[in-house]
């Protein structure tokens, strides 16, 4: 897999260098950020125990550690793509790397449960302005035909990162603390902030003349707030309010956008196009799917199994190492072959993962558990770059900022969406107690729970991409 990535990235380089708008350069560039934001994440999970001790929580505020990161990157993503479109994606991409590398290192220094939430916001901030402008970045400096591999060795970033994640994690925190997950890629990322503007010179954006639209960013906020903290908060009376408030504001936000001549998100693009429709929509269930698969996993192995940081890391790292070396081949497929064929083999090996893994129990050998981790690997690397080269080339050129926000965007709510499925299986069989021997069959009762609802949303999102074979896909 390494040398496969290495020979794509000489490739790049060679026949790149001497370009005028600096591929090699810019794709580097995506690549660091890809890389550790996504690191950040998959090591957090390595470092719950940790933190629940250091800060007394229990398995549902050990939840909003991610959820509170995910919901403001979700929320804020698609008005950054906006702005980034007005102003400059380079301005923006730069001002969210600096945002999310020292809201990071703050975190290492928070004090208590309120100010590491707050300083993860922030992140989420800084994450929205990168993932709302990455990948317009690429598509406006690659041409069709290189299109492909290049999302696919980005792919295949995140997904090694994925991979080192756990297993770095583990050794950091053992070692070092859960301080150590967000100060070193925090650190970095700063540095790398001030780096960049020496090494791309060219900026990115759409008529500067266009005007902000304020008012469908504030409704596109409430939605997703409502609907995803709702959500998490089931079963009370008050979670069911605040979910038909988010849905309702999200029908009141399309209807309302549909009219705007400048709007923050173009509608329409749903209304009219089935192919960026269906596999945005696969996407929000891949991800859906997955992210509290790997949160329930985490808490499995570290807190119902005694296994340590650095165990546990090395299982969970077996599906994401799969995960990185199946990226590589999957983006070379998505030029040669029908991308939305791959994707949904990828989807539907997911569900038969995450339909396995609801089989585990108490005592179940790890040689059961792994090869399910192996498999949900094979399926997230086959979907990831193929399902995104449909989305960035089913719309036209003046749209990929937007078709590059919705990936976020559907990437982070489907993540968020997620957390709030784990939250929600947490409350309704665990509550507020903490997860110790005596809760350990209510952990489980938990755990079946999520793997269902999550294989159940994989067979959607595999039906979804089927539905994009049938559509041809524009030039």
């Amino acid at each position: 897999m390494e040398g496969s990535l290495i020979r794509d990235v000489i490739f790049l380089y060679i026949i790149q260098r001497n370009m005028p708008n600096n591929k090699f350069a810019v794709l580097i560039t995506l690549s660091i950020t890809s890389f550790l934001v996504p690191y950040m994440g998959s090591s957090l999970n390595l470092a719950l125990p940790e933190l629940a001790h250091a800060f007394g929580l229990d398995a549902k505020e050990l939840g909003w550690v991610t959820s509170a990161f995910l919901i403001a990157t979700a929320i804020f993503q698609i008005p950054f793509a906006k702005i980034a479109d007005l102003f400059g994606r380079k301005k923006v991409f730069l001002l969210g790397v600096a945002l999310f590398g020292a809201s990071s290192v703050a975190c290492a220094w928070a004090w208590d449960f309120t100010s590491l939430i707050v300083f993860r916001v922030f992140s989420g901030l800084g994450s929205a302005m990168i993932f709302g402008t990455n990948l317009a970045i690429l598509s406006s400096t690659y041409e069709a035909r290189e299109r492909g591999k290049a999302m696919g060795v980005l792919t295949a970033v995140v997904y090694m990162a994925l991979a080192v994640g756990p297993f770095l994690g583990g050794i950091l925190t053992h070692y070092f603390g859960w301080e150590s997950v967000f100060y070193i890629p925090g650190t970095i990322l700063v540095a790398q902030a001030i780096s960049v503007p020496f090494l791309i010179k060219r900026e990115w954006k759409e008529d500067s003349s266009k005007r902000f639209d304020k008012r469908g960013s504030l409704i596109f906020g409430l939605a997703m707030f409502c609907f995803i903290f709702g959500f998490s908060e089931f079963p009370n009376i008050y979670a069911f309010i605040l979910v038909l408030v988010g849905i309702l504001l999200f029908v009141f936000f399309y209807n309302y956008e549909k009219h705007k001549e400048e709007p923050v998100f173009h509608v329409r693009l749903f209304g009219g196009n089935k192919v960026f429709t269906l596999a945005s929509t696969a996407t929000f269930f891949s991800y859906a799917a997955t992210t509290a698969s790997f949160f329930i996993l985490s808490l499995y192995l570290q807190f119902v199994r005694g296994f340590d940081a650095r165990a546990a890391g090395l299982v969970l790292v077996s599906s994401a190492v799969v995960q990185s070396i199946v990226a590589l081949f999957a983006g070379r497929l998505a030029d040669k072959f029908e991308p939305s064929k791959i994707s949904m083999l990828g989807m539907s090996l997911n569900a038969i993962g995450l339909l396995g893994l609801v089989f585990a129990g108490l005592d179940s050998s790890i040689f059961f558990i792994v090869p399910m981790l192996l498999l949900l690997g094979l399926g997230i690397g086959l979907f990831g770059a193929p399902n995104t080269k449909v989305i960035m080339g089913s719309v036209e050129k003046k749209h990929i900022s937007q078709a590059s926000a919705t990936v976020g965007t559907m990437r982070l709510s489907g993540q968020a969406f997620s957390m709030a499925i784990a939250m929600m299986s947490i409350s309704l069989f665990i509550g507020n107690s903490p997860i110790i021997p005596e809760n350990f069959e209510n952990f489980m009762h938990s755990w079946r729970f999520t793997f269902i609802f999550c294989a159940v949303l994989c067979v959607v999102g595999a039906f979804a991409s089927r539905a994009c074979v049938k559509i041809k896909l524009p030039k």
